[in-house]
C-alpha cells in the first residue's frame, strides 16, 4: 500500500512538470542564474570565472551581436543599457562594477578619448552617483542578490586615456555609499588589488596580466558561490 502511493505521488509530480516546466517542481534543482556586468576588467577574469563555476551556476554577461563580450564601459553607458543587459531572465545574482571609464577623460567634441586633464571626465562624481543610483534601482527590480565589485587602483603615471591619480578612491567612496543604502554586497577588489598591484597589472596600465585576472577570478567566484549560500 505504502509502496502504491509513494509511485502515485511521484507519478503524479513528474506528470505535472511536463504540463508547467517552468514551476516549481521543475526549478526546484536548477542551477542559479548569474550576471556579471562590467568593463574590460570583467571581461579579463570572466573565462576564469566562467571555467571555475561549471556545473555550478549559469554564468552570463552582455555578449555582442558577433558573440563577442561586450564592454559595459561606463554609467553613462549603463543607463542607456541596463534593461538590455537584463533582459528577462530570473537572475539570482547580479555581480557588477562601474568605475574605471567614468574616470577617464574624453574629448568634449569628438567623446573619444583624452589625453589631457584639460579635457572633461566621461561621468564627474556627480553624475556618477546619479548614475549609479539609477542602475542599481533598476537592478534591484530583478530582485537579484546585488553584488557590487570596487573599481580597481591603477598607477599614478601618464595614462591612456587620462586618468588623474587617485579618481578611484574618490568614485568608489561614493559606490560604497549608494551600495550601503541600497543593501548592496560589496566585493572589494580595490582593497585586494592595492598591495599587490606590481604583482598583478600590467606596467603603466589599468589592465591586469594573465595571472592577475586569474587571481581577480578566484575573488569573484569566492564572491559569487558565498552571497548564492545567503539565497
Amino acid at each position: 500500500m505504502i509502496k502504491r502511493r509513494f509511485f502515485i505521488k511521484h507519478a503524479f509530480l513528474a506528470f505535472l512538470s511536463l504540463l508547467f516546466p517552468s514551476s516549481t517542481f521543475s526549478q526546484k534543482n536548477r542551477l542559479p542564474n548569474v550576471l556579471i556586468i562590467g568593463d574590460s576588467i570583467s571581461i579579463g577574469y570572466y573565462p576564469f570565472v566562467k571555467e571555475t563555476l561549471d556545473g555550478q551556476v549559469n554564468l552570463s554577461r552582455p555578449m555582442l551581436k558577433n558573440g563577442g563580450f561586450q564592454n559595459c564601459a561606463g554609467t553613462s553607458n549603463g543607463i542607456k543599457k541596463i534593461l538590455e543587459w537584463i533582459g528577462g531572465v530570473q537572475w539570482d545574482l547580479i555581480h557588477f562594477n562601474f568605475g574605471l571609464h567614468d574616470i577617464k577623460h574624453v574629448d568634449p567634441q569628438t567623446g573619444k578619448n583624452s589625453k589631457s586633464f584639460n579635457d572633461p571626465q566621461q561621468a564627474t562624481p556627480k553624475q556618477y552617483e546619479k548614475n549609479l543610483n539609477f542602475i542599481v534601482k533598476k537592478l534591484k527590480m530583478t530582485k537579484a542578490k546585488l553584488v557590487f565589485a570596487t573599481t580597481t587602483p591603477y598607477p599614478n603615471t601618464k595614462l591612456k586615456p587620462a586618468r588623474k591619480p587617485g579618481m578611484h578612491k574618490i568614485y568608489n567612496t561614493i559606490a560604497l555609499k549608494i551600495m550601503k543604502k541600497e543593501k548592496v554586497y560589496i566585493n572589494d577588489l580595490h582593497a585586494f588589488v592595492t598591495p599587490r598591484m606590481m604583482e598583478l597589472q600590467r606596467p603603466n596600465n589599468v589592465h591586469f596580466t594573465e595571472f592577475g585576472s586569474r587571481e581577480l577570478a578566484k575573488e569573484v567566484v569566492k564572491s559569487i558561490l558565498g552571497n548564492l549560500k545567503m539565497l
